[in-house]
């Protein structure tokens, strides 16, 4: 039996660092599939394993515990499987990162797809994506982050910042080069610090069977039409 139930997508998006977290710890678990997702929301809130508007949803069987919104999900994975740094200051750091992750996938999506995007309001949002990339080049500087060595915020091994900064950008460059190329000029010691993580064997296996199940899908739907569009994807 696997340690996890997970809800998310059958895309990558949001419920891929949860998955990172997962896989560069070692731990298993299942998809529970769209399907179940879909049914969970049309249901009662009774019926939820957790009360929650969307995915991504996890389940830890063995201490039957139940929670959902990415960032939550990450600290609880943090906490339990003991990938948080030792200082309260690098854990609220480390957070910040993550939360920092789930504003930028909200950002490129307009709200999850509550408007599409158009070649103008692509053009205006180019100069938000590329202060969100300075942000975390800032935060490697601030903490030594050197284009062929180090980690975000220091330590000898990856951490949950790492991590999460590793999927946020390799996933989304991996999917729209055409956003690789920015972050190459604008964050470049974070776009190194996105290859040497993406490339530790737990990540490079879970890349590859995104690829294998999903395809060349981001995050899905008619928001993601609309953003192939504007970057001829």
């Amino acid at each position: 039996m696997s340690d996890y139930e997970f809800y998310y997508w059958s895309v990558p998006f949001r419920g891929q660092f949860v998955r990172a977290v997962m896989a560069y710890a070692g731990r298993t678990w299942t998809e529970c599939g769209d399907a179940a997702i879909a049914s969970l929301m049309e249901g009662s809130v009774t019926q939820m394993p957790i009360p929650f508007m969307g995915p991504p949803v996890l389940v830890d069987r063995k201490a039957a515990f139940a929670i959902a919104e990415m960032p939550a999900i990450i600290l609880y994975l943090g906490e339990t499987l003991d990938l948080l740094p030792a200082t309260p200051a690098l854990r609220a750091l480390t957070m910040k990162i993550v939360n920092d992750a789930n504003d930028v996938i909200d950002d490129i999506t307009l709200d999850g797809g509550r408007l599409m995007w158009n070649e103008e309001s692509w053009q205006d949002f180019v100069p938000r994506l590329k202060k969100w990339m300075s942000l975390w080049e800032e935060t490697g500087r601030r903490h030594d982050l050197k284009e062929d060595s180090g980690f975000l915020l220091g330590g000898g091994a990856p951490g949950i910042a790492d991590i999460v900064t590793a999927i946020l950008w390799a996933t989304m460059t991996d999917r729209l080069p055409a956003i690789g190329a920015m972050l190459e000029q604008v964050a470049p010691r974070t776009a190194a610090l996105t290859r040497r993580v993406a490339a530790l064997p737990p990540l490079v296996k879970l890349a590859a069977k995104a690829r294998q199940d999903y395809g060349n899908a981001y995050c899905g739907g008619q928001i993601e039409a609309s953003l192939r569009k504007v970057l001829n994807a």
